[in-house]
């Protein structure tokens, strides 16, 4: 965890995010962000972009938690949902998870959670992904 931390790109750093926990048995990866109010509008609501940035780090790394041979992630399609406000400058848990990964797609959900444990937005994603050349 600490050496995925260390890689993380700028922008998660940005964000407030940090991997807290990674389960290779059931394919997740599950971050914490406090993003700053001044990536908010409206005082303290998360921008949209933002919250599926997220979503999108955390299921991303779900499937490099699923197979140490992928080496790659590219979104190809995500699907967002609001069904809450997600709010700036707390801690959110969000999870991803690597439903399925043939050889080249990936299939992921993700959701976020408020610290009262409500889910305040949830994706699902296919992404294409490349792996280690085998030898």
């Amino acid at each position: 965890i600490a050496a995925l931390n260390a890689r993380a790109p700028t922008f998660l750093k940005l964000l407030g995010g940090e991997i807290i926990s990674v389960d290779a048995k059931h394919s997740e990866c599950t971050f914490t962000f406090t993003v700053p109010l001044d990536y908010c509008h409206s005082i303290d609501v998360v921008q949209g972009g933002f919250v599926a940035a997220m979503l999108d780090a955390a299921m991303s790394h779900a499937a490099f938690a699923h197979d140490q041979n992928v080496i790659g992630v590219s979104t190809l399609e995500l699907t967002t949902h609001y069904p809450g406000v997600t709010r700036g400058d707390t801690t959110l848990t969000v999870k991803g998870i690597a439903r399925k990964l043939t050889h080249k797609t990936a299939f992921l959900d993700g959701e976020i959670m408020n610290a009262a444990g409500e889910v305040t937005a949830f994706a699902r994603s296919v992404a294409k992904i490349v792996r280690r050349p085998q030898a």
